[in-house]
């Protein structure tokens, strides 16, 4: 995809949007103009690199072709999940487990990064811990117990509760699961309210923030520059993160990541009561699924329900009833319910799910593939990318120790050729 656009863009229809209150307008880019360092991309890992960087005494300037928070980073589940989205054996061969120790503590550090940056900057985002995966089968089950058992004994994490089916079903009024594992370190979140919040404080910082105003090409060397549709952006560092916008700014990072769909609908308020009822305490769901559903509470006491992952990038006909279908599949109680908000977006995946970052050149950065684990660790790619800028490239590299193939079939096929792959996976979800 090529972040080119002539017309204004303003945030999608979504329950984040209606409830985020007002939203500010930031500037166009209309002129020439010099920094340290140069942020593509408006979600929350340029929002976030633009924060650290800006605090450190950096020059910055962000350039965002939408709005602020208008892709994945305004989107989403608002889920906030340890580790990665690939599994930690996945990153112990690429890096040793020594390592793979060090980088599980740092996708703990990114949570408390969403701690810290809440409190310190006052982000009014409805911010709560815990976090719930639930075990549709009784196998999936096993596993989490066996998961439980290895993150104590790999990394020394003892923050999980198990809950066998009759455990759950206290906390998480379904039948649907034989059982969940309960992170009460994770939690979930407004995303958009998060972004923005992020926004203002970077802005405080002193970094200079312009919304509708895409990248159309970006030169690299000595002194990288960031051309616009009305002006150009002249920077000693860049650093990259439009994610499944990147297209043609950068060829070699496109073919590395994939944009897939998923989908997320919101019901009418359903009462304090009637809603704790559902789950109690407030954490957030996702299931085991390999096309999972993932579920929370909205802080005015409606169900916030995602999934129906789309690998073709077409939404599903009828995408509030396909929604509202696979929630009663979990919540039956809720036929009366009506659903009032219906969205979709896309989030970038990678081959083997795992982060994709690092340096293009000497002095361009960039960071993708947060593949659905995005909410949490985006926040720990700035800090990374703002450490490397200072001098302190050392934890950024072992990100770069990781290898990640381009996706098969180019341009042309391969979509169709993820397509045919993922119908495995689907398939064995119903075995």
């Amino acid at each position: 995809m090529a972040l080119f656009s002539h017309v204004k863009q303003a945030h999608i229809d979504s329950y984040y949007v209606a409830s985020a209150g007002p939203i500010p307008d930031y500037p166009t880019l209309d002129g020439s103009l010099d920094c340290d360092v140069c942020v593509v991309g408006g979600g929350l890992a340029g929002i976030s690199a633009a924060l650290n960087l800006a605090e450190r005494g950096y020059s910055v300037v962000l350039l965002e072709g939408s709005k602020l928070g208008h892709a994945a980073s305004g989107r989403n589940g608002g889920q906030v999940i340890n580790g990665y989205a690939c599994d930690m054996d996945t990153i112990a061969s690429a890096v040793g487990e020594a390592t793979a120790k060090t980088m599980w503590d740092m996708s703990l550090e990114a949570i408390d990064i969403i701690e810290e940056r809440v409190k310190r900057h006052a982000i009014d985002c409805d911010w709560e811990r815990g976090h719930l995966l639930a075990a549709v089968k009784p196998a999936k089950y096993h596993e989490l117990v066996a998961w439980k058992d290895e993150a104590e004994r790999r990394f020394g994490y003892r923050h999980y509760t198990l809950w066998d089916k009759a455990e759950l079903r206290g906390h998480l009024d379904s039948p649907r699961y034989a059982g969940g594992l309960y992170d009460a370190q994770g939690g979930h979140i407004h995303p958009l309210k998060y972004a923005l919040g992020l926004a203002r404080a970077a802005e405080a910082a002193g970094a200079r923030i312009f919304e509708n105003t895409p990248v159309t090409r970006v030169e690299q060397g000595a002194s990288p520059r960031a051309h616009t549709e009305r002006g150009v952006v002249s920077c000693r560092h860049l650093v990259l993160a439009a994610n499944v916008f990147v297209g043609e700014l950068a060829p070699a990072l496109e073919s590395r990541i994939m944009p897939v769909g998923t989908y997320v609908i919101t019901t009418e308020p359903l009462g304090a009561e009637r809603a704790r009822s559902l789950i109690d305490p407030n954490f957030a769901v996702a299931d085991t699924q390999f096309v999972l559903d993932y579920y929370r509470l909205t802080a005015d006491h409606r169900l916030l329900f995602g999934g129906k992952v789309s690998y073709s990038g077409l939404p599903p006909p009828d995408l509030k009833g396909a929604m509202r279908r696979d929630m009663l599949r979990v919540f039956p109680q809720l036929a009366d319910v009506k659903i009032e908000h219906g969205w979709g977006g896309f989030v970038d995946i990678t081959m083997s799910r795992a982060p994709h970052w690092g340096r293009l050149d000497g002095n361009v950065y960039f960071c993708q593939g947060f593949s659905g684990h995005g909410v949490a660790v985006t926040g720990l790619a700035g800090r990374l990318i703002a450490e490397a800028i200072a001098g302190s490239a050392e934890r950024l590299d072992l990100f770069s120790r990781i290898r990640h193939l381009p996706f098969p079939g180019g341009k042309l096929l391969r979509t169709p050729s993820l397509v045919l792959g993922m119908a495995w996976y689907r398939l064995r979800d119903y075995l």
